[in-house]
């Protein structure tokens, strides 16, 4: 169990990493990844019980996580790195030829601690379902974890996803939107507004939690709460607020930054922003 303070030292790093990735190759997506620093810090060093290596892809007797807006790879991959999924060296090889760290994380390649492909959005939370029903099964009780974005649930095929677990009380979920009201093209207010997200949820049939993602410890308190009503007739979903580019002020809170890369002055800015704690790739 990490303690507060070495868990913002591990996001410092992340965000460092994400930048460099992402700058290095002049693509990918910083905005959201940022934003979703913290939660993946604390969710893989203090939340979910499982076992980085060997890499166990069928996931039995571990708790699993599914990122269903896979744009977010960056955040990703360093946090798998930081597990002790892979070498940070790798993260050197984002986006690159022949590279296992893909744009969009993909499971052919054979990456350690990737179970799905998730370029196209809406997918992962149906994945998620099946998975945790397996366990259920299979009499393996841990947990599955998922990440959407809140623009992603535009697409239809979560809101099936949303009606069966809620129908069949797949009460072994946790899933988590990144509540960042950004998207590529705009807010989603402007771009289709969700309009009581939270009463959606509960009209089928989940349980209903919020957190401030961008503080490691209201999202340790708000996992672990989710996780404690986990197991009781419902499927758990927490509405994380959180803000694009955070931890980089001149990416904070604009969806321009959704997908483009710091430039040589920006990448600076944005590593001085965020102190090396513990040895760059």
């Amino acid at each position: 169990m990490k303690t507060s303070a070495e868990l913002k030292d591990i996001v410092s790093q992340v965000r460092r990493d994400i930048v460099r990735m992402v700058h290095a190759v002049q693509s990918g997506h910083p905005g959201g990844s940022l934003g979703c620093a913290e939660y993946f810090t604390v969710l893989y060093h203090n939340i979910m019980d499982y076992s980085a290596m060997p890499f166990n892809m069928d996931g039995k007797n571990e708790d699993v996580f599914i990122l269903s807006n896979g744009h977010i790879s960056p955040v990703f991959y360093s946090t798998l790195a930081h597990a002790g999924y892979f070498d940070k060296s790798e993260l050197a090889t984002f986006r690159k030829l022949n590279s296992r760290l893909q744009g969009h994380p993909a499971t052919e390649e054979g990456l350690p601690g990737i179970r799905i492909a998730s370029g196209s959005l809406g997918q992962g939370l149906s994945v998620a379902v099946g998975l945790a029903q397996s366990k259920k099964l299979n009499k393996d009780s841990h947990y599955v974890y998922a990440l959407m974005g809140d623009g992603e649930l535009q697409e239809g095929q979560n809101w099936e996803a949303i009606m069966y677990a809620g129908h069949n009380g797949v009460d072994n979920l946790i899933a988590t939107v990144d509540f960042n009201k950004q998207q590529i093209d705009g807010s989603t207010t402007d771009i289709m507004g969700f309009h009581e997200l939270r009463s959606k949820f509960e009209a089928f049939g989940w349980e209903v939690l919020d957190m401030n993602g961008n503080d490691v410890d209201s999202v340790q308190t708000g996992l672990q709460a989710a996780k404690d009503k986990a197991n009781n007739g419902k499927p758990i979903v927490v509405l994380m607020t959180t803000e694009m580019g955070n931890g980089v002020d001149f990416m904070m809170g604009s969806h321009e930054w959704h997908g483009i890369a710091p430039n040589d002055e920006q990448l600076e800015s944005a590593l001085a922003q965020n102190p090396e704690t513990m040895g760059d790739y």
